[in-house]
């Protein structure tokens, strides 16, 4: 019986350990690799590892890459749920003003404006569902991230952290 417990006890630490691997909990800033291939998303999108570096600490998250015009247009639109470790990023072929919108668009979100520099310009936090608002950069950016409403808070990432990609 005390065997059982022990395994039990080991599988159950296992578990765990795999689960704050797989979140986008602070990590070893060396234990991101910034455009590491993923499989294609469900949408049949590229997907790349995406890294922040916020106050010492690494982010780590999954996105799909939006590269085309079309892609670009559709976003995240009409999908339900988002998770912690995943986003969507929408690279620009030139510097350029961002504005987005929520249209079609059914989870809230944060909305992460990246200089050319990789350093982020500033962050539109908790974009509202559906909203024909403009939701826009504060410069000309080389890119938009988008992560889940309240993420950006919830670990501390604020303009000026820098992101990584390839």
């Amino acid at each position: 019986m005390l065997r059982r417990g022990y395994s039990v006890t080991l599988l159950a630490l296992a578990l765990l350990s795999g689960c704050a691997m797989a979140s986008n909990a602070s990590a070893d800033p060396k234990s991101c690799i910034a455009g590491a291939a993923k499989e294609d998303s469900e949408a049949g999108l590229k997907q790349v590892q995406l890294c922040i570096e916020s106050k010492g600490k690494m982010h780590s998250f999954v996105v799909e890459v939006a590269a085309t015009s079309a892609e670009q247009q559709r976003g995240l639109m009409f999908r339900t749920k988002l998770a912690d470790n995943r986003g969507m990023l929408f690279p620009f072929r030139e510097l350029r003003m961002a504005s987005f919108w929520m249209k079609n668009t059914v989870i809230p979100l944060d909305i992460i404006f990246v200089r050319a520099d990789g350093t982020i310009e500033n962050i539109a936090e908790d974009a509202i569902p559906y909203a024909l608002d403009p939701v826009e950069s504060t410069a000309p950016v080389a890119a938009v991230l988008e992560l889940r409403a309240g993420l950006t808070a919830e670990l501390g990432i604020t303009a000026g952290d820098t992101v990584r990609w390839k």
